[in-house]
């Protein structure tokens, strides 16, 4: 007779799960996916027209379906169920880049046909950003949360870093259909590693029946109210109203300022626009050890973790106004990118763990919308301090941000968080 061992021998990595190391692998190399069109796309248009503002007609057409559907989008999570949309937008996102590819090589596309494929895909991105968060705590383990964030969210930053050279010098070696089958060979293999989740998932679901009746239902006859329930308990949480007001005042107070601003600061300061380029790679490595750090180490007072992350993004963005060297920019810009991806990993591993199953959706995908559908706001509020300097407006940003710090420091549910 044979009998089953006490205590199985299971690695303590988060990686040691197979079906963990799939779904790190699936959302990661989905990053990547992302990291690389964007600089795909954007050289292709550039290619069918000249520089100007089709290029940016064609950006707005990804962004806008993008930011119209996150909401829509995690009442579908909710109802459905995340992985269920992870995979279904994963295909998606694979069939809109293999018809863009073969409207590429076999026709003369116009700019209108590459906008109209350009905004499936940000209908795409808007339903797998909140169910690719909102499935992680079906799969992994409350205490492996935050290094399951960790590690996902390096995978982004690294796409981030190195996704515009490796991109644009596919373009230059292979050319533009070339890359794009490269890129879309990626997301077939992104979709594939999700879609193993599937059965996995449903079996946990099979295990939990005994939980009781599933929360959701009494909102399936209206969307208008499934909506309503989430924003509702959004608002009326204060932990989740306290960190979605943080995380879109900093999506605000930094992408505009650092982007825009930084333009003019490398070209009046750093020597040209040049050096934008290497201002702009500290950042991508400072999100990149930001979020090895939170994962494998992750904070025992994760209240006070949230202030000193706001606070060092704002005194890196108030720092920007000081500077005179590209060596002293690209650190504080790395100081910038470390606070933002250590915070970015701490608020969503916690939202995942607190938040009612029910709601997950609903709320990660207002968590998306905060920090991907507010930076015309930020570019419209760094256009309208430029005119004062770039002291004026890395000062005034950077002290808004830390303002924020010192209001998240005095509520009593996020500072007493562990």
């Amino acid at each position: 007779m044979t009998t089953e061992p006490t205590a199985r021998s299971r690695p303590r990595g988060p990686l040691g799960d197979p079906h963990l190391r799939r779904l790190v692998a699936g959302q990661g190399l989905a990053a990547v996916v992302d990291a690389l069109f964007l600089v795909w796309l954007t050289l292709f248009v550039l290619d069918l027209s000249k520089p100007g503002i089709v290029t940016g007609f064609v950006l707005v057409a990804v962004a806008l379906p993008r930011a119209a559907l996150l909401l829509p989008a995690g009442v579908v999570v909710d109802r459905l169920g995340p992985v269920r949309v992870a995979v279904g937008a994963a295909w998606l996102r694979v069939a809109v880049l293999l018809a863009l590819g073969a409207v590429s090589a076999l026709t003369s596309p116009s700019v209108t046909t590459v906008a109209l494929l350009a905004g499936l895909l940000g209908a795409a991105d808007a339903a797998y950003f909140p169910a690719a968060l909102a499935v992680l705590p079906a799969m992994v383990p409350t205490e492996k949360l935050s290094r399951v964030n960790a590690l996902i969210q390096g995978a982004e930053s690294g796409g981030d870093l190195v996704g515009p050279a490796v991109a644009a010098a596919a373009v230059a070696a292979v050319g533009f259909d070339a890359t794009l089958g490269g890129i879309a060979a990626l997301a077939v293999l992104a979709a594939v590693a999700l879609s193993t989740l599937v059965r996995v998932v449903r079996r946990g679901e099979r295990a939990g029946d005994d939980t009781g009746p599933d929360p959701v239902q009494g909102e399936r006859l209206s969307s208008t109210r499934a909506l309503r329930a989430g924003l509702g308990y959004a608002w009326h949480e204060p932990l989740v109203r306290g960190m979605l007001a943080a995380v879109a005042l900093i999506n605000i107070a930094v992408v505009g300022p650092v982007l825009v601003g930084g333009a003019v600061l490398a070209d009046q300061r750093l020597g040209g626009t040049g050096s934008l380029g290497i201002v702009l790679s500290g950042f991508g490595a400072g999100a990149l050890a930001g979020s090895l750090m939170a994962g494998w180490r992750p904070p025992a007072r994760r209240g006070w973790t949230v202030v000193g992350g706001v606070a060092a993004i704002g005194a890196g963005v108030a720092g920007l106004g000081t500077v005179t060297h590209v060596a002293a920019a690209t650190a504080v810009v790395s100081l910038v990118g470390l606070g933002s991806a250590f915070l970015g990993v701490v608020v969503v591993a916690t939202l995942q763990e607190r938040v009612p199953q029910h709601l997950l959706g609903r709320v990660l995908s207002l968590v998306v919308l905060a920090t991907v559908a507010l930076d015309p706001f930020s570019y419209v509020l760094a256009g309208v301090l430029l005119p004062y300097g770039t002291t004026t407006l890395f000062l005034v940003c950077g002290g808004a941000v830390l303002a924020c710090a010192v209001l998240v420091a005095t509520s009593p549910t996020i500072r007493s968080l562990r």
